[in-house]
């Protein structure tokens, strides 16, 4: 199927050929339809599928389509991302950009100039909605992008409060890498009667995108990484580690090795973010070492490798990250990083994704020689007794390590009563969601 067969308008047709896209993703085809005919939609997944286009591309034709190009614009739009940088990736021309980290004053200067498309980070949103800098009084469109994001991050009350402000009459689109109960909560009660669509499974790695791992101790980690980044096939490379300290000392090492590196965390200034992601981006530098403030929305075409120096706190986000690589029909690769402390971690990314990751021997004899700790790596020896609560500790603990500095807090609830209200909130929305499928959809 082309774009050309979704019905959409001759101008934005002309401007996805430009583009050099022809074809639209599983997402796009199911989603484009019923948003140009106004229903709320509820849309699940894998990242790097086109999320962003499957609405922006509705939202474009709409907005073209109500008011003349001579009038002024006015704010009818609103899209709100969890991250500053998916932000930014998500504002085009037309578009007004607001998150914290940056001055208010140029951003303020744009909303007074009017626009039709406001794209925001909830904390500045609601800064500048109390200077009565944003009226949302009149939008027709809202869109709650990364959501699942969103509530990891501690962000339920403030997007509570901006739906607060929202006209009672509009258009909504919540989309999702993943559907945790919570947000069929949220969605229960923020849709009415959504085409609910979901591609692929959110549990498996994409098939465009190989997988391997290598048992190394914490002390070989970075040589190990210097002799793979030899390999000219790693032609970029994004290298995530758990902590901010730790991204900047492996970022002094890479870069006393002669290889040219950016480095993205919490503690780095916007503009020194922005820089490091053009400079990514331009393939300028060849390595970008981010902590998971990088491993959600951000869509970077050709990036060849995604390389896990510390294995993750959760399967998911070791879904988000892999999901960097292999974009848009795009190959990649995946290649981990696991330490003996590291492990409990590994093997519950494996049981989520269903399949053991291929271990690789290592390329080369280590300089620095293993502790008696760190050579026994098998799975006997960790499941000892000792190991295993050691592994429980360390697995528990290391959940509050370095994603940013964003908040984060999740409402989790067990047993019974957890199931039921899990359960009660899936049933409400399939019930709108048949509804609607079966009167337009069939």
């Amino acid at each position: 199927m082309h774009f050309s067969q979704l019905k959409i308008s001759d101008p934005i047709s002309r401007a996805i050929a430009d583009l050099d896209y022809l074809d639209p993703t599983p997402i796009q085809v199911q989603a484009i339809p019923p948003l140009l005919e106004g229903f709320d939609m509820l849309g699940t997944a894998q990242t790097g599928t086109g999320k962003t286009a499957a609405y922006a591309i509705p939202l474009l034709q709409k907005i073209t389509a109500s008011r003349p190009t001579y009038q002024t614009p006015v704010l009818t739009s609103l899209i709100v991302a969890p991250t500053r940088e998916l932000a930014a990736q998500i504002g085009t021309s037309k578009v007004s950009v607001i998150f914290g980290g940056m001055a208010k004053g140029p951003q303020i200067h744009n909303l007074r100039s009017g626009t039709d498309i406001l794209v925001a980070t909830p904390g500045r949103l609601l800064d500048l909605m109390g200077s009565n800098f944003v009226d949302l009084s009149h939008v027709n469109y809202f869109v709650l992008d990364e959501a699942d994001q969103m509530l990891d991050m501690g962000f339920l009350p403030d997007i509570k409060r901006i739906i607060a402000k929202l006209p009672t009459e509009r258009q909504t689109m919540l989309f999702s890498a993943t559907m945790p109960k919570e947000i069929l909560s949220l969605a229960g009660s923020l849709l009415n009667h959504p085409v609910r669509i979901s591609i692929g499974s959110v549990q498996r790695p994409l098939d465009a995108i190989s997988q391997s791992l290598y048992r190394v101790s914490k002390e070989n980690k970075a040589e190990l990484l210097i002799h793979l980044l030899k390999d000219k096939a790693i032609s970029s490379a994004l290298i995530f580690c758990r902590t901010k300290n730790g991204a900047n000392r492996l970022t002094k090492k890479l870069l006393n090795q002669s290889y040219t590196a950016e480095v993205i965390h919490g503690n780095k200034s916007q503009n020194a973010r922005t820089s490091a992601l053009k400079k990514f981006k331009n393939h300028e530098s060849r390595i970008l070492i981010a902590t998971d403030i990088a491993a959600r929305g951000l869509d970077i075409s050709q990036i060849s490798h995604v390389i896990n120096y510390d294995i993750p706190q959760t399967p998911e986000t070791y879904l988000h990250r892999m999901g960097r690589t292999g974009r848009a029909g795009e190959v990649g690769e995946t290649i981990s990083f696991c330490s003996r402390d590291e492990l409990s971690l590994l093997k519950d990314i494996q049981k989520h994704i269903g399949m053991d990751i291929p271990v690789l021997k290592s390329p080369i004899v280590f300089s620095v020689v293993e502790t008696a700790d760190s050579k026994s790596t098998s799975t006997q020896a960790n499941n000892s007794p000792k190991a295993q609560a050691n592994n429980s500790q360390r697995h528990n603990s290391g959940r509050s390590a370095d994603a940013g500095h964003f908040r984060h807090s999740q409402s989790k609830q067990s047993g019974p009563r957890g199931h039921q209200q899990e359960q009660k909130a899936s049933d409400a929305v399939n019930q709108k969601s048949a509804f609607t499928n079966k009167r337009k959809y069939k």
